[in-house]
């Protein structure tokens, strides 16, 4: 990230530069002049300028209204000492990011600078979505995320060009949304030939963090009969998966902050410090900005790890990935259960399409694997995903039919319930045997149905 700084005071400028160096940014140019700003900012590529708002010789404003329209893709911060409502409205009308107050608390400086930052990401990567609309190509580490919705093509984009910065990157989204998956993604973005450790933080007891992650030496304690590296350096030259981070206890969250601001790490029984290049993505399914207002996490640490945001869709959200990801499933667990024959009927593709998903892909991975353990012929009917399924979805839910195609649905599925026993189907139908063949040999006229009566 390459940034400037932007103030005609030099106590002013060497606050905020210490500050960011501390913070980890490297890349930061310094000017105290007004003048020489506009020319600056045009002829270097910045990711943020850190703009003063009052200066001797022009204002803040004047730099933004003259700069901005060459510098689309530069983020703008506005600083000054004048707490005025109708100016930071002006600057934001501009296309300033943001509008910060003096004095600006650390914090608060950085957490505006890496959202700032996010932004940008995500602006460039929906730019190139729409320069690319009729572009089918995606990047082959997301090959084993399976789906065709614009929002996760467009997170795509946006995780690739976020990836380039090598900053931390935090996952959010419910349980079973493919939080993993991404991270996986990431790690072959960032450092493919490294290794790729993932870490349970939830599974990790609170007596056991610093041994698990920092590592220990032998003899360190009671019952450490060999060296353990711990997690951090097994992750060395890659990536360090943090899933859960949320239930990270608070006690431990210093340690693990310290750790990242220092990039070092103390193993139990070493009084030496052991340096470490990893890189770190973390996970959570709870709202991560809550816990810090509770008290529960801590907001330098969310600073930390929470560089760029990537926020994923639920299932229900992305309900037109459901064909998708049926053929997707059926096909591994066709191979899996011996049944290479196995299809599934438009019906119970609805049925899916309609149904709620409280567990998300997870969840709709195992009602395609129990269907197709369950299924006793070559076909899924609606009935094979569970009477818990059929039941939540009310009948309003369905399409209005005709009459004809509800009365041949009915003939469907009452030879389902047969397992395809015409003289039986007949005396429920109330019907011949001669009426019944007669209807399935009609139905198989119908290319909808006629997969669905293998009989």
């Amino acid at each position: 990230m390459k940034i400037l700084i932007v103030d005609d005071e030099l106590e002013a400028l060497n606050s905020h530069k210490r500050i960011l160096k501390r913070e980890g940014f490297e890349n930061i140019d310094l000017c105290d002049s007004g003048i020489e700003a506009p020319e600056k900012i045009k002829k270097n590529n910045y990711d943020i300028v850190l703009l003063d708002l009052i200066m001797p010789e022009i204002s803040g404003l004047e730099i933004l209204e003259n700069t901005k329209p060459t510098k689309s893709d530069t983020e703008f911060i506005l600083i000054t000492a004048v707490d005025d409502i109708q100016t930071a409205v002006k600057a934001v009308k501009m296309g300033a990011y943001d509008y910060l107050i003096k004095p600006v608390e650390p914090e608060r400086l950085i957490l505006a600078i890496n959202r700032a930052y996010e932004r940008k990401g995500l602006l460039t990567s929906l730019y190139q979505s729409g320069m690319n609309e009729n572009d089918d190509e995606i990047n082959p580490v997301f090959k084993p995320i399976v789906s065709k919705s614009s929002k996760v093509i467009n997170l795509f984009r946006y995780t690739e060009v976020m990836a380039n910065s090598g900053n931390p990157i935090m996952i959010t989204g419910e349980s079973g949304t493919g939080k993993e998956l991404f991270a996986k993604a990431i790690h072959k973005l960032w450092t493919p030939n490294g290794p790729f450790i993932p870490v349970n933080v939830a599974s990790v007891p609170e007596s056991l963090f610093e041994s698990q992650f920092f590592g220990y030496n032998k003899g360190a304690f009671t019952g450490a009969n060999q060296t353990h590296s711990g997690y951090f350096r097994q992750a060395n030259n890659g990536t360090l998966f943090l899933d859960e981070i949320g239930e990270l206890p608070l006690s431990q969250q210093p340690k693990l902050l310290r750790v990242l601001e220092e990039k070092l790490v103390y193993p139990i029984g070493d009084n030496k410090a052991l340096p470490i290049n990893v890189k770190i993505v973390s996970a959570t399914n709870i709202d991560i900005n809550i816990a810090c207002k509770e008290g529960k996490f801590r907001l330098d640490l969310l600073y930390r790890l929470k560089s760029a945001h990537i926020n994923l869709p639920s299932l229900n959200e992305r309900i037109e990935d459901i064909p998708l990801l049926t053929h997707h499933f059926l096909n591994l667990f066709k191979v899996k259960y011996n049944k290479p024959d196995m299809k599934i009927s438009p019906e119970a593709i609805e049925v899916l399409k309609m149904k709620h998903y409280l567990g998300n892909i997870r969840e709709f991975s195992q009602i395609i694997e129990n269907a197709v353990i369950l299924s006793d012929r070559n076909i899924i009917l609606p009935t094979n995903l569970g009477s818990d399924i059929i039941s939540e979805i009310s009948v309003k839910d369905f399409n209005l039919k005709t009459l004809k195609e509800n009365s041949e649905d009915h003939v469907i599925k009452v030879l389902a319930h047969t397992n395809g026993d015409k003289k039986s189907a007949a005396k429920i139908l109330g019907l011949s045997l001669r009426q019944v063949q007669r209807k399935i040999s009609e139905m198989k006229d119908n290319s909808r149905l006629r997969e669905m009566i293998d009989f």
